[in-house]
């Protein structure tokens, strides 16, 4: 049942991969929502995650967030989206999207080279990410397979 709370970050995810595509621009205020998800989660034990878990998960997003917005062209709003979801997963569970995130981001550049684009709307690809690790390694496909039993 734990890992059904992790659904809340994709619905958030999610729409911020819409606006991001339909505007360019993630809002900070999603990102302020799972900073308060994060938060609840580690006061009250959800998914197993504690404060250093979301403190060194944030840093770590931050950290990579910063250095792919100076680097790597990316946008302020994808960067804080990682930081906001280092801190609902941790360090370890950031690691992981950031694995399924980049695969997820070398098809969607494919595309839009394909499209004659230069760039292109990364938050899907950081939803495809958590997309990823929900499926592996959270497993969250078992829990739910097992409500259907």
């Amino acid at each position: 049942m734990s890992e059904l709370v992790l659904l809340l970050p994709l619905v958030l995810l999610a729409v911020a991969a819409v606006i991001d595509l339909n505007t360019r621009e993630i809002p900070d205020g999603i990102t302020v929502a799972l900073l308060l998800f994060a938060a609840s989660g580690a006061y009250f034990g959800w998914v197993g995650i504690r404060w250093w878990m979301v403190l060194s998960g944030l840093l770590l997003g931050l950290l990579i967030g910063w250095a792919l917005f100076h680097f790597a062209e990316f946008g302020g709003g994808d960067a804080k989206l990682i930081a906001g979801v280092g801190a609902v997963l941790g360090p370890v569970g950031l690691l992981f999207v950031l694995f399924w995130m980049a695969l997820a981001g070398g098809v969607l550049a494919l595309i839009a080279m394909l499209r004659g684009q230069r760039d292109y709307a990364y938050g899907p690809a950081i939803l495809l990410g958590y997309v990823g690790y929900l499926i592996y390694p959270a497993g969250v496909w078992k829990t739910i397979g097992k409500l259907w039993e």
